[in-house]
């Protein structure tokens, strides 16, 4: 073996000396960032902010800081700051999966789904077989900007049925109705029929759009549907008993809540519904012990809590009943604010 050349040795060692100056100019990044992401983890976001925010005035440069900074705002539910930081964190590092996913989060989170879909599009391409939030998010923000047929491909890959079967149409139509969208709704379940007229669960989704629009004849023709289809459908059974509710056919809606009960005994709305018709017979006693009842198996039931409320007031009870209202006047705060998250 030839003997090695002193320049050669030099060459060595000066590739050493640099691969170990990087080594450690990585670990000293790793050591400025290790604070503030210790601190994340323990969800102490605000002092983990400040901590990279002062890193930022130091070391404007250091990699992953933005990463750190769009993901310290978003669990501090700062979501228009977290997309800043989160778009720097993507185009530093266009495989940063965590900030592009947290980045179309922030977007749907603030009311700007179309400014959500081009990152959540990117995770999906990722995860194009994962039942995961940020792709059933994807398929809202689509239904946000009226881009219906992406929609409806995204939920029919979410459940794995075919974008031009009943099942994606139905799933399309229930998603929109959650949403409020409520025409594109109606044809999308419409459609679903035409192509499966005894699909279950369709007739129950035109039921809820046609109480939503306060029709409340046609709501009873479509449960009434679906419960030819499937007689053991509680959920429609309770939907039924609240529009008789609604209608003063009290004793039809009990009949159709006693049997939505008798098949599922774990639902409060059934208890809800029976409490109410009890409440306007004046049949208290009954009634207080339908809505406990319904409290038990569903404590953030703000009907429930709202109907008691009143009938421990009509019973002089002030206390009790000033108890009750609070509760239901929070978990309502509580629901407002969840919608506007």
């Amino acid at each position: 073996m030839a003997p090695i050349s002193m320049a050669t040795r030099l060459t060595i060692l000066f590739l050493c000396i640099l691969s170990c100056g990087e080594n450690a100019i990585a670990q000293q990044k790793d050591d400025a960032l290790s604070a503030p992401r210790s601190l994340i983890r323990q969800q102490k976001n605000a002092e983990a902010i400040a901590q990279l925010q002062a890193l930022a005035l130091q070391q404007p440069e250091l990699k992953g800081l933005q990463h750190e900074l769009g993901v310290a705002y978003y669990h501090q539910g700062e979501y228009l700051e977290a997309a800043k930081y989160l778009e720097d964190a993507w185009k530093e590092n266009p495989e940063d999966r965590d900030a592009v996913q947290l980045l179309g989060l922030s977007y749907y989170s603030t009311g700007r789904p179309a400014e959500a879909i081009p990152a959540l599009e990117k995770v999906r391409s990722w995860h194009a077989n994962a039942n995961i939030d940020a792709i059933y998010i994807l398929g809202l923000c689509y239904i946000m900007a009226k881009r219906y047929p992406q929609a409806r491909q995204t939920f029919a890959q979410l459940y794995g049925v075919s974008a031009e079967s009943a099942a994606a149409h139905l799933l399309l139509g229930r998603m929109s109705l959650r949403q409020g969208f409520d025409p594109i709704a109606e044809s999308e379940i419409a459609t679903a029929l035409t192509i499966s007229p005894q699909l279950p669960l369709a007739h129950l989704s035109l039921g809820e759009f046609y109480v939503y629009r306060g029709d409340y004849l046609k709501a009873v023709q479509e449960f009434k549907a679906e419960l030819a289809i499937d007689p053991a459908c509680a959920p429609a059974l309770t939907q039924l008993g609240e529009v008789y509710w609604r209608l003063n056919r009290d004793d039809e809606s009990q009949k159709v809540l006693r049997r939505s009960i008798s098949l599922d005994t774990t639902a409060s709305e059934p208890y809800v519904i029976m409490g109410k018709i009890l409440v306007r017979e004046g049949q208290s006693g009954l009634a207080e012990k339908n809505l406990l009842r319904a409290i038990s198996l569903d404590a953030g039931s703000y009907t429930a809590h709202y109907f008691l409320g009143q009938l421990y007031r009509a019973w002089g009870r002030a206390e009790a009943a000033e108890r009750e209202m609070k509760t239901a006047a929070r978990i309502q705060q509580q629901a407002l604010g969840s919608r506007h998250k």
